[in-house]
């Protein structure tokens, strides 16, 4: 599993949520948690092909680290199992389209579950689109591309336009986002270099790296 196989399975998540009634909060709240599954792998990884640098007489950190990290997401992977179970007692989607997508967020909190206490395997995974039987053409066109990193995208137009911006104003923007998912975010870009922090606490603002 991959960084490709957690985005295709975020953006199978929306596509499937997007048959959801639109102010019913599962749907959002399903996403949301999505982000942030998506958001701690990828930061896991990385954090993963950073450490595999360190000497050899420091192995003890790094897989402290690596399994605090795992059983978070395992965390956040049972509470996700926990809404597609609401999910199919409900007559939005087919259940059958349901329990695919739950599968496959099930292999994934297993793969990770034997992460940490074996070494990590190389696996050639793919995911596929997920088929919706209720989806049609212009709802795919919608979700093209990935949430987070399409939202991301939007936060580096707006500093690009505005100079600089906090995570309240971001919240205007994204009234459906949580300030949790928001602040992942800005921390994503952040790790990645591309904005800077300025202030603490409540004057918090971020800005384009100069």
């Amino acid at each position: 599993m991959d960084r490709n196989y957690y985005l295709q399975l975020t953006q199978n998540l929306y596509r499937l949520t997007l048959l959801f009634p639109k102010k019913e909060p599962l749907r959002y709240k399903m996403r949301e948690l999505a982000d942030d599954i998506l958001a701690d792998l990828i930061l896991s990884s990385d954090r993963g092909s950073a450490s595999s640098v360190l000497a050899e007489d420091r192995p003890l950190p790094k897989l402290k680290k690596k399994e605090e990290g795992a059983n978070s997401i395992i965390s956040q992977l049972e509470v996700l199992d926990s809404f597609f179970e609401v999910a199919k007692n409900q007559n939005w989607v087919s259940p059958h389209d349901i329990l695919n997508l739950q599968e496959e967020y099930s292999k994934l909190k297993e793969e990770l579950k034997n992460r940490r206490s074996t070494p990590p395997l190389i696996k050639n995974t793919q995911v596929g689109p997920v088929q919706v039987s209720s989806l049609n053409e212009q709802q795919q066109k919608i979700l093209d591309s990935n949430p987070s990193t399409a939202r991301q995208g939007k936060i580096l137009e707006y500093l690009k336009e505005k100079g600089k911006t906090q995570v309240w104003e971001m919240k205007q923007i994204f009234p459906e986002v949580s300030k949790r998912t928001l602040r992942r975010d800005f921390e994503f870009l952040l790790k990645q270099g591309k904005i800077e922090r300025i202030g603490e606490r409540n004057e918090t603002s971020y800005q384009l790296r100069g």
